[in-house]
């Protein structure tokens, strides 16, 4: 069975925003274009934090810099 996604990590790379899907472990279930209307609905009522730049986030980051990682926005998903 597929576990829920947990977080969505609004992230810069390569000069795109993407939105990046993360189960509670942190283990990536999807990436998609942040400018799609799922990302809205998504989104909508929640407030994001910074914490991207999180040494939490390591693992799953690892591919972006230190800058991207400390302006993306994580939002926690109503489950």
């Amino acid at each position: 069975m597929k576990k829920p996604a947990r977080y969505l990590v609004m992230i810069e790379a390569d000069g795109a925003m993407l939105a990046r899907l993360f189960d509670a472990e942190r283990r990536q279930l999807a990436e998609f274009d942040a400018s799609s209307e799922e990302v809205v609905v998504m989104t909508r009522g929640l407030t994001p934090t910074l914490e991207a730049a999180g040494a939490t986030w390591d693992a799953a980051l690892a591919g972006h810099s230190d800058s991207e990682r400390h302006a993306a926005r994580v939002y926690v998903l109503d489950v």
